[in-house]
């Protein structure tokens, strides 16, 4: 599937490359430990996995406003904030977050895209163009 380009739409510009995380639940960033990026809620399916400069792709966020942009502001400050974000339901809080931050951040992704993709393939998620293309 290398080479494989997707289309999507913009949310919060940017690009970002590096390995896949998928995750089946929301997210709340505020448990995920900052210096580490890994994801500490208690029996999430990423428990345990770090998030740290990969590309998630996740249905959506959970969480008050402040704990969601506290827990990517921590991230970010620990140089932990995710590479890009594929958000499958975007919401406001997370938009602008993901925007305040500069973290690339892409819904609306080609439906074949999410047949194909699995943990750990690489990505380039180019926000600016609305494309992604799966390069390993």
């Amino acid at each position: 599937m290398s080479g494989k380009i997707f289309s999507c739409h913009k949310i919060s510009e940017g690009v970002g490359e590096s390995e896949v995380i998928i995750s089946k639940d929301e997210i709340m960033f505020y448990l995920v430990r900052p210096d580490t990026g890994v994801v500490i809620e208690k029996a999430h399916d990423l428990e345990g996995q770090s998030v740290a400069k990969k590309v998630i792709i996740f249905p959506g966020g959970k969480g008050s406003s402040v704990v969601q942009s506290d827990g990517l502001y921590q991230l970010m400050m620990k140089g932990n904030q995710p590479a890009a974000m594929i958000i499958e339901n975007v919401e406001t809080v997370l938009a602008a977050g993901a925007i305040i931050m500069e973290i690339p951040m892409v819904d609306r992704v080609d439906p074949e895209f999410y047949k194909v993709i699995k943990n750990g393939d690489r990505v380039r998620v180019d926000a600016n163009k609305g494309t992604i293309e799966i390069l390993s």
